[in-house]
């Protein structure tokens, strides 16, 4: 599988964006430079994962890593230097955050990693509803071994995801830790063979399409909202999406399809 070919090519190449099908593959092209968050990424990987939340042919949208080395291996380093105004900086982020519309995205989001993960590209991984892995790739958060931490919301997510003793060990050592152990972790749920990795994301992403796409994207919110509020609201909310399902035309398609012994057709209404 090749690494895409951009919607517009006028917009830059460091981030590009196609469809194949229902999926929306939105790809980080820098594989000189092991995929390396610079100014440009920062800019454009916003503007691509709109771009497919906002296809209306898209159910399920695909970050992958240009190249056979890495999904992202962090900032590029290249680029640091002192900030003009710490406190302009950080209101600059608060205001706009380059990873808030990976948060506002209501189709599910699969991170498919190969090689290095690391730095800001974990950030970008867990950012990510799902993440499958290749069990040639490693992970890591080394930014206390720069002089930093995470920047773009990684301590938040990874201590939700994987609990606070493991998160604690994760950025604490830094260290680089192998697909299996980050399997064991929780930070990724499957784990494929580098030989047709891509193949086996599409495969993953395709099956999850193949579901009726406002079911799917309320599965993602009652999940997602959900693990925030106490187990009454959170019932409340499931409650109140599970209303909003019963008369859909997708809903009463999977029933005929069911009694008729065929596939549905979901249209998503």
């Amino acid at each position: 599988m090749d690494a895409g070919k951009p919607v517009n090519e006028d917009q830059g190449q460091e981030v590009l964006y196609e469809r194949r099908g229902a999926v929306g593959w939105v790809t980080l092209n820098r594989p000189e430079a092991h995929n390396s968050i610079n100014n440009a990424v920062r800019r454009l990987l916003p503007q691509r994962i709109r771009q497919a939340e906002s296809d209306p042919e898209v159910r399920v949208i695909v970050v992958r890593g240009a190249g056979d080395r890495a999904f992202c291996a962090g900032a590029d380093i290249k680029e640091f230097r002192p900030v003009e105004s710490p406190i302009a900086y950080r209101q600059e982020r608060l205001l706009n955050n380059w990873i808030r519309p990976f948060d506002e995205a209501r189709k599910p989001i699969v991170a498919a990693i190969h090689g290095h993960c690391l730095g800001g590209g974990l950030e970008i991984a867990l950012a990510c509803d799902i993440r499958i892995a290749s069990t040639a790739s490693t992970f890591g958060l080394p930014e206390t071994g720069l002089g930093m931490i995470t920047g773009v919301g990684g301590s938040q997510r990874l201590v939700r995801i994987v609990g606070l003793g493991r998160a604690l060990h994760v950025m604490l050592t830094g260290e680089r830790m192998p697909a299996r152990q980050a399997m064991e972790f929780g930070i990724v749920t499957l784990l494929k063979e580098p030989a047709g990795f891509f193949e086996e994301a599409a495969a993953f992403a395709e099956a999850i399409a193949a579901k009726a796409p406002l079911a799917t994207m309320y599965a993602k919110e009652v999940l997602r909202h959900g693990a925030e509020l106490d187990l009454e609201s959170g019932l409340k909310l499931e409650l109140d999406l599970i209303a909003l399902l019963l008369n859909t035309e997708d809903r009463l398609e999977a029933a005929r399809a069911f009694m008729e012994k065929r596939t549905p057709r979901f249209v998503g209404r």
